[in-house]
C-alpha cells in the first residue's frame, strides 16, 4: 500500500496534482459503485452546495451534482474499508510530510449526464481547515469521449484528468482551482478533504 501512497505523493509534489490509478483497488471500487448506485435509485443523495453554514448556497449554474456524506458510524464495511484506507493514507503522509493531518470528511458524488461544478477553490473563505482534496473515482469502463474531465489549472496551465474507475486525484485545497466538465453518462466518485482542525 505504501507504493500508492508514495505514487500520490510524489506526482503531487512534482506536478501539484497527485494521481495513482490503483489506490482503491478493483474489487472495493465496484462495491463502492453498487453502494453509490442503490443510494442513488432510493433516491438518498441530496443537492450539492457552496460554501459553509449560513453562507451556503444552493446554486445549479454553479454545481449541479448531488451527495451523500459517509464516516465511520456506516455500517457498510465497503464504507469503513475505504475510510480506512485513508486513515492509512493520512498517517503516511504525516509521518512523511509532516502535514499534521487529524480529520477528514468525505461524500459520494454522483453527475448526472449533464451535470457539472464551475472553475473553483476548495477551501472556504471562512474556513481553512481543508489542507488536501482527494477525489477517487468509481466509474466502470470511462472512455474519453465519456467527458465529465476534472480540469485542473496548476500554475496557470490546464491539465484534464479521466475519471476513470480506480483513479484517485490529491491537491492542496487552497492552492489548485478546478472544475468538472459535462458528461454524456453519470459520473461516480467518492470526494473529500484531509482536514487540520
Amino acid at each position: 500500500m505504501t507504493a500508492q501512497f508514495d505514487e500520490l505523493i510524489d506526482n503531487y509534489l512534482q506536478n501539484k496534482v497527485g494521481l495513482c490509478t490503483n489506490f482503491l483497488g478493483t474489487e472495493l471500487v465496484t462495491e463502492l459503485r453498487k453502494n453509490l448506485e442503490v443510494l442513488n435509485q432510493q433516491d438518498e443523495l441530496s443537492p450539492a452546495g457552496t460554501g459553509l453554514g449560513v453562507s451556503k448556497i444552493y446554486d445549479m449554474q454553479i454545481r449541479s451534482d448531488k451527495i451523500y456524506w459517509i464516516d465511520k458510524s456506516s455500517k457498510n464495511i465497503h464504507e469503513l474499508e475505504f475510510l480506512d484506507k485513508v486513515e492509512a493514507f493520512i498517517s503516511y503522509l504525516n509521518s512523511t510530510c509532516y502535514t499534521g493531518i487529524n480529520d477528514y470528511e468525505f461524500h459520494y458524488a454522483i453527475y448526472e449526464a449533464g451535470s457539472f461544478y464551475k472553475r473553483h477553490l476548495d477551501q472556504f473563505k471562512n474556513n481553512s481547515a481543508r489542507k488536501f482534496s482527494f477525489i477517487n473515482y468509481l466509474n466502470e469502463d470511462w472512455e474519453e469521449s465519456n467527458g465529465g474531465h476534472l480540469v485542473v489549472y496548476p500554475d496557470g496551465q490546464t491539465g484534464k484528468i479521466i475519471p476513470a474507475g480506480g483513479t484517485s486525484v490529491f491537491f492542496k485545497s487552497d492552492e489548485l482551482e478546478h472544475e468538472v466538465n459535462p458528461a454524456n453518462r453519470t459520473r461516480m466518485s467518492i470526494t473529500g478533504w484531509l482536514k487540520r482542525v
